[in-house]
């Protein structure tokens, strides 16, 4: 399974993802086999940035 390109779906997505089904972005990642340094890249292209405490891009 492919995830969003475009960065504000890829936000929700991913937000949506580690709510319902991940303990981790780095869990998440392994899971759907991405690499974790882009997908952190690309949020903070949009000004997001993870919080591992909320498990969650804000």
């Amino acid at each position: 399974m492919s995830i969003p390109h475009d960065p504000i779906i890829l936000l929700s997505y991913i937000n949506t993802q580690l709510r319902d089904n991940y303990s981790s972005l780095t869990e998440f990642c392994k899971a759907m086999d991405v690499d974790q340094r882009d997908i952190v890249i690309r949020m903070k292209e949009i000004n997001y940035e993870y919080d591992p405490d909320l498990n969650r891009f804000m």
